[in-house]
């Protein structure tokens, strides 16, 4: 089992602790998620059911020195920085990522910011 956070609640989350910081308070660690968690298979479904296609895949043991629950308690972010996740349910996460990368199938490879630093500007 694995929490799961989406990338804009993560940015949410650093943009709040730093104005914190700006107001004056000192650094502190967050674990920043959701607090659920979802197995492996779980995400696999989900993503079949928000993209419409099989996900190959090949069960097998965990492995070696993974935990078998990994889950955030956001508690201390919830209450200092105001923070709470915006998008808590797997699927939706899923369905951004996937609106994302049909409007960009070669991710950023597209824009302007990587061909620039490819010719060395």
């Amino acid at each position: 089992m694995r929490d799961y956070i989406h990338v804009d609640d993560l940015a949410a989350a650093q943009i709040l602790a730093l104005a914190s910081l700006e107001q004056g308070s000192t650094t502190a660690a967050y674990n920043l998620g959701s607090g659920r968690g979802y197995s492996v298979l779980e995400v696999i479904k989900a993503a079949e059911k928000v993209t419409g296609q099989k996900v190959p895949y090949r069960g097998g043991p965990p492995r070696p020195g993974d935990p078998a629950v990994l889950v955030a308690s956001a508690e201390k972010a919830m209450a200092e920085l105001g923070w709470r996740p915006r998008y808590t349910e797997l699927e939706d996460i899923i369905a951004t990522a996937w609106q994302w990368h049909r409007r960009r199938p070669r991710g950023y490879s597209q824009g302007i910011i990587f061909s620039r630093m490819s010719r060395g500007r």
